[in-house]
């Protein structure tokens, strides 16, 4: 279940690019999650042209505005800061904007506290991921065990399993070929308890990007 955005504007935007930073096919960092969540009135704030300039470009936003998404910007107070904050830990910068990409499983915007089930999801969407995932250029794929498992409900993900197979590079793995790695971490939003391992994936993550200096703070 889950509360469809009201703004037509946002959902055009997804329904153009149902994702965001650079199409998932071309990234070499691919970040998979449920819903794209924002606050029901959202539209009414100043951040919402933002929103939008985003939505529709987002190497653009990230190299004009020198962060990767609207809820970093200083005048954006809402919910969703700290999830971003915490991603942008890893020390992406513009120059990697071309890299980075996020899609989550449902490909509509929403509002509100979701409990997605399969009747919520869309075919043709979820083999737009797998394909991302399988063939597309990404070499490090980030999957939460949230996200891991209604995936695996679909049946359209045969190659994830039940529990990681291992663990690569600090992070624990779904998947692993040649070319490419999927890995299994905590979400960005989780603080308290899991606080301390969520650093310690931030700080793997990091290691993964050769162009990034090791230093973390």
């Amino acid at each position: 279940m889950y509360f469809c955005h009201p703004s037509k504007q946002l959902q055009q935007a997804f329904a153009l690019k149902p994702y965001q930073g650079i199409a998932p096919e071309l990234a070499q960092y691919l970040f998979v999650g449920l819903d794209a969540n924002y606050d029901k009135n959202i539209e009414f704030q100043s951040v919402f042209v933002q929103i939008l300039e985003y939505l529709k470009d987002g190497v653009t936003f990230w190299r004009k505005n020198n962060v990767h998404h609207p809820f970093l910007l200083s005048h954006y107070k809402g919910d969703g800061q700290f999830f971003h904050k915490s991603f942008a830990r890893i020390g992406f910068g513009t120059e990697h904007a071309e890299k980075v990409s996020f899609v989550e499983l449902l490909h509509v915007p929403t509002y509100g506290r979701s409990s997605l089930v399969l009747d919520d999801l869309d075919h043709a969407h979820l083999d737009r991921i797998n394909h991302a995932i399988m063939f597309g250029a990404a070499r490090h794929i980030f999957i939460p065990s949230g996200v891991a498992r209604l995936m695996r409900l679909t049946g359209l993900f045969s190659w994830m399993p039940r529990n990681p197979l291992g663990t690569r590079d600090g992070l624990d793995v779904w998947y692993k070929s040649e070319s490419k790695v999927v890995y299994s971490h905590y979400h960005f939003s989780v603080f308290g308890k899991f606080e301390q391992r969520k650093q310690a994936q931030l700080r793997a993550m990091r290691l993964l990007v050769p162009d990034i200096d090791d230093t973390f703070s």
